[in-house]
């Protein structure tokens, strides 16, 4: 393990994606939920479908459930004044992530909600959880924040992804500017909002079991 500068948390040292599906794949028999956390930009998605597929090659039914389905909906964010922040910790529906992990823990098959991100809007129960291993990704699943905390016991196992700062402003603007979004105005959606989430991301999270590098 490494302690890393500016933190105030020992980060583990860094796995490779199959060696992560080795250790996952170890844990016992049953419904396993898995978290993957990270801030914007980190690369969730990344690793989250490969790690996935690479538990299933190892004879374990795996699936990816992202927590985007629990944006609070724009209307919603402007009636709390909270439009601007979208996809800060406080603009999500935290009690139905919350509900949706304790159904999975109880090894039920419930439903989910999912994010078109075309349509900037959550597509109530599009997904449904089927599989053994559960690998849960967002943003805040490790904030050490209420009621975020209140997801930490659910976990049976953790994995945070370590990128630079630097290189998550560059990934950030990059995709803004693919949104249409001016070099100026890209830089100040990324400065605006969210970099401020990935530190409280980097800096307000509990030690994961795990990490991968992504940057």
């Amino acid at each position: 393990m490494r302690r890393c500068a500016g933190l105030r948390h020992v980060l583990p040292d860094a796995v490779d994606l199959e060696t992560l599906a080795d250790k996952l794949v170890a844990l016992p028999p049953g419904r396993r939920l898995i978290a993957v956390a990270g801030p914007p930009a980190a690369g969730k998605s990344t690793v989250t479908e490969p790690l996935a597929e690479a538990i299933v090659r190892r004879g374990r039914s795996a699936q990816v459930v992202p927590m985007d389905g629990f944006h609070l909906d724009n209307a919603t964010l402007d009636d709390l004044g909270l439009r601007a922040r979208k996809g800060a910790p406080e603009t999500f529906d935290v009690p139905g992530l919350l509900a949706l992990v304790r159904a999975a823990r109880a090894n039920g098959s419930p439903i989910f909600p999912t994010f078109d991100r075309a349509a900037d809007a959550t597509v109530p129960d599009s997904g449904r959880l089927t599989a053994e291993i559960a690998i849960f990704e967002g943003n805040y699943l490790l904030l050490d924040e209420d009621p975020w905390r209140e997801l930490h016991p659910l976990w049976d196992a953790t994995v945070a992804l370590q990128v630079p700062e630097a290189v998550l402003r560059t990934r950030l603007v990059e995709r803004w500017g693919a949104h249409g979004l001016s070099p100026e105005d890209s830089l100040a959606r990324a400065e605006g909002n969210d970099l401020p989430n990935a530190r409280r991301v980097l800096t307000g999270s509990i030690t994961a079991d795990h990490a991968v590098a992504t940057g």
